[in-house]
Order: C-alpha cells, then structure tokens, then sequence
C-alpha cells in the first residue's frame, strides 16, 4: 500500500504496449514513475483477450516495438500473425529485458484523476487506496479496453457459466458436450467462434451485423522473410512510419473504376490470397472515398462468403451489406466462414428476429426462446473513449472530462486537451490508433510525450496545456477529413454507434499514420505551436 500523498514525477495508467514504453521512455530520464495496471499481469489488451483463438491482425515482424536495434533482433515469432499468448510472452520479456515491473503496480485499478491549479499536480487514486502526487499524469488505458455488454437485460439471471471475451478467465474454458450460444459476430466472435465450435456439442451464433471477414492464411512465419525483414528493420520501419496505415504496401496509383472487370478481379484475388488486412482496401486510390469503386472490393468479399458456405440462407445472412467495406475494421479469420458447415452450427440473423432478453436458461429473441448450458458474450468495447471516461478525470476549474467530452472527444493531436494542463493520452481520439498498426502509433506518442517533458525541462517549464483554439482546430480538422470519406456511413465502434446514448462522432484521424506523424513533428519544431506553457 502506498502512503498517502507519494510524490512522483509521472503516474502512467495501463501496462499494455503503450505504458510499458513509457515507463521505459521515463525510466531513461531518471525521473521518478507509477504505472498502475487493474490486470493480474502487464500485457493491456493481451492480458485479458485471452479467449481461444485471440490473435492480432498485423503481422508479426510489424506488430512489435522497433525502438531497440537488439530487441528487433533478438526476438524470434511463430507464426504469421501472432497468437495472445505469443504477445503476452513478447510483453513480458520486454518488461523483463528492461527491468520495469519494479514500477508497475499490477491489480489496481486507477478510479480518480485530479488536476490541483494551486500546485499544478495531479492527484490519482486508485480502487487499492493509492493516492500519488505527480507532475504528469499518462493515459495509456487503451482504445479497446472497456469491454461493452449487450443492451439487453438478464445476463445476471443467466443460470450457467458465461464469459465475455474481453475479460476471459486465465484458466482454459472446456465447452466440451455443451450447447453454447455466442452473441457478437465483431472481431473476437469471428475469432472465437471456429474454437468453440470444436468443442461444443451445439452452437448457435447470434449475429446482428455481418463483417467483412478476410482469410489470414496463417500458419508458420516464413523464415525467408524474417531473414529479409531483420536484414533491412530500419527501413520497413521508416516505411510503415510514412504510411497510410502504419503498415508498409505498395501504394496505389489507379482508381478501381479504372481499370477493366478483369484487371480489378485478378488484383482482389492476389490480394485476397496474401492474407493482409489492408491488402484489398488499398489495392485502389479511392475505395475508402468513393462508393461505387468500394462496391467492387465489397461483392468480391461476398462472393468468397458464398464460394465457403455451402448452404445459400446462411451464406445469404453472412453477406456483409448496407455499410462500405472497410468502414468497419475488417477481421482476418481462421476457419470462420467454413465453421457453419457443420451441422451442428446455427447462425441467428438479429436483423430477422430482435434480440429480447438474457434468460435464466438461455436466450429469448422475438421469435423464441434458446436454451445454453454456457453463452460468451462477444460484443466488444466501448472504443477509445470508455476507459478514460470510465476514470474520474477532472481539469482546471474542477470540470469533468465527461463533461467536456459528452457531445464527442475535443482533443489536440489526439494527445492533449485544453482544461487538462500535464495530461497525455497515448494513441487518444483525434489521432490515428486504431485505423493503424498500433505500436507504430503507441511508439510515436510516447517519443513525442517524451521529447516534450525535455524541451519544458531544458526551457524551465513546469505546465503544459493545449490552447483552446489549437484544439478546436484539429478537432473540426479531424472531422472535416472524416466527412471526406465513407466511414461516417457505416455504425461502427469507429463513430461509437454501437454503446447507446454514445455521440456520433468519428474519433480516430483518417488522414494516415506519415501525414499525421508530419503535423506532430511540425508542432514539436515550432516550439510546439498550440500549446502553452509556464
């Protein structure tokens, strides 16, 4: 337990990809740091998505941290794209490699964030009895970290096991000889469900919105490529950090409508067998802005749904339609499409019969009732706003981050907010997160952050705060480029549309990973234009 009032230079919240390296990044500077982490272990996201089949969608050789030469070097992955428990391992071997644990508080959960005007610190408080005193305070809670229930009632009545995927139990769930029912066809349901399948006795999937789900073709990684990869870091680095996504491709030159039938179709298909996220959405200049060249990746997607599903009304429910391809963030399967083959399989379209209500037995829609001995709740995360809401944070003049917040996030950079002198959010809303790679994202905020607090100790500077006017530029920047593409047409996690009573708003920056970066290193070069400091 820490005294009360402990006096720190910086409290960092989260221990995830983010906070590790921030406390890595403060821990080089010799100032004095807390990182407090709610989970039983560090790892963030990949400590509590432990789910079976739980797996990142950027490939291994990208989604890991380039700031050390030796550890790119050092660290050998598995596979293609990485499993969580291969993340986790990865994690935890770089907070060994660089002795952080001695500063990461693990099982407490941060629950109150204060800015005091008369000493310009922040005071944080925890669920454990922490209260810490310190100079910046960091939020490196993560965009997908607040995991969301169904709207509908009676999951507490629910007589058998259930689990959410976003909070899986550390112990191995056996679904063995039972009749499971899965709610939410997102990202960690598309996931989750071909494991489930291969032990369940009885399955039934209960989709509201079909995804347009890619084939990963993992297996393996190839070490042909680890070898060019590791050969040549420094500059598939760089490339992904001047990209669109902040994963290096080959950038397109055409729009879709350009080209023949035939051109467009061979370029999907070679796509589409590479396995990668953005392999399609970037095969032509416009898909992400024009509606009729997006159509045409979105049918192709369509007809592999229906070249896998052998029954035509389930491969029909399957077909994502009524939003562009690529408005919500594509998921990359194992066995997905293939796992309602099976007899014993059963796809529920919500868009036909409404979800109703959790039972003490199963689950009621307005066409019936279904008994489950175990439900796995799938219905993802109150994204990038949630875990910082779901702290009590407030700035100058005692107002609320929640207030300041409630008609959509007004950020600077997606780093910084006026009223909240000495705050940070890594990878917050107005930044690109989680339209990019993430660590690239996360390991630009936290040397910008970093680079920061020496230029304020180097000039004398003890507070720093965005200017309102900076913020509101940016803010009606990120919305004015937003407005420019497809994405405000689909109801996503991106706009909030999926947690009622959440404003509509497109949080993350569509203006891409190197442009982005270019604004921050524009601010940070002209003395950090739009902040004010004393």
């Amino acid at each position: 337990m820490a005294s009360a009032a402990e006096e720190l230079d910086a409290v960092v919240v989260g221990a995830g990809f983010s906070g590790l390296y921030m406390l890595h990044k403060l821990q080089e500077k010799g100032l004095s740091v807390k990182v407090f982490e709610a989970g039983a272990e560090i790892g963030g996201t990949w400590y509590w998505n432990k789910y079976p089949g739980a797996r990142c969608d950027v490939e291994s050789m990208d989604y890991s941290y380039s700031f050390d030469p030796e550890l790119e070097q050092e660290w050998d992955w598995t596979e293609k794209y990485p499993s969580q428990p291969e993340i986790l391992s990865y994690l935890q071997h770089v907070a060994d490699r660089y002795d952080l644990r001695k500063d990461v508080v693990l099982r407490t959960r941060v629950t109150q964030a204060s800015f005091d005007e008369s000493t310009s610190r922040w005071t944080v408080r925890t669920d454990q009895g922490h209260e810490v005193s310190a100079k910046y305070c960091i939020m490196a809670t993560g965009c997908l970290s607040k995991p969301k229930f169904p709207e509908v009632p009676g999951l507490d009545t629910f007589s058998g096991p259930w689990y959410h995927t976003g909070l899986w139990p550390d112990s191995a769930v056996d679904f063995s000889g039972q009749r499971v029912g899965v709610i939410g066809t997102g990202s960690s349901g598309i996931q989750v469900i071909p494991f489930v399948a291969d032990q369940a006795a009885d399955l039934t999937v209960f989709q509201r919105t079909p995804n347009y789900v890619l084939s990963s073709f993992n297996g393996p990684i190839d070490q042909d490529r680890v070898a060019a990869t590791k050969a040549n870091y420094r500059q598939a680095r760089e490339a992904a950090r001047q990209s669109i996504f902040g994963i290096a491709v080959d950038m397109p030159t055409k729009s879709a409508l350009e080209v023949s039938d035939e051109e467009r179709r061979e370029v999907y298909q070679k796509g589409w067998e590479r396995g990668h996220l953005n392999a399609i959405i970037q095969a032509y200049t416009d898909l992400i802005f024009n509606e009729e060249s997006n159509e045409t990746a979105a049918e192709f997607i369509r007809e592999q749904v229906r070249a896998k599903v052998t029954d035509p009304a389930t491969a029909a429910k399957l077909e994502p339609r009524g939003y562009p391809y690529g408005t919500k963030r594509p998921c990359l399967d194992t066995r997905y499409y293939e796992t309602f083959n099976r007899e014993s399989v059963h796809l529920v379209d919500l868009r036909e019969e409404a979800l109703i209500e959790i039972t003490e037995t199963g689950v009621r829609t307005t066409a019936g009732e279904y008994a489950f001995d175990t439900l796995v709740i799938a219905t993802g995360f109150d994204a990038m706003t949630g875990a910082l809401l779901g702290i009590d944070i407030t700035g100058k003049g005692g107002v609320s981050l929640s207030k300041k917040w409630q008609d959509g996030p007004d950020t600077y950079l997606g780093l910084a907010l006026s009223g909240f002198p000495n705050l940070f959010m890594i990878t917050g809303p107005g930044s690109p997160s989680v339209l990019s790679n993430m660590v690239v994202s996360i390991e630009q905020h936290v040397e910008w952050i970093s680079d920061l607090i020496d230029h304020m100790t180097a000039n004398g500077h003890s507070v720093v705060e965005a200017e309102a006017t900076a913020e509101k530029e940016w803010t009606d920047h990120v919305r004015a480029v937003g407005d420019m593409t497809l994405f405000p047409k689909a109801d996503s996690y991106y706009v909030g549309a999926n947690v009622p009573g959440k404003a509509r708003v497109l949080m993350p920056y569509v203006g891409g990973v190197g442009g982005y970066r270019q604004r921050c290193d524009e601010v940070a070069s002209a003395g950090y234009a739009g902040f004010a400091m004393r």
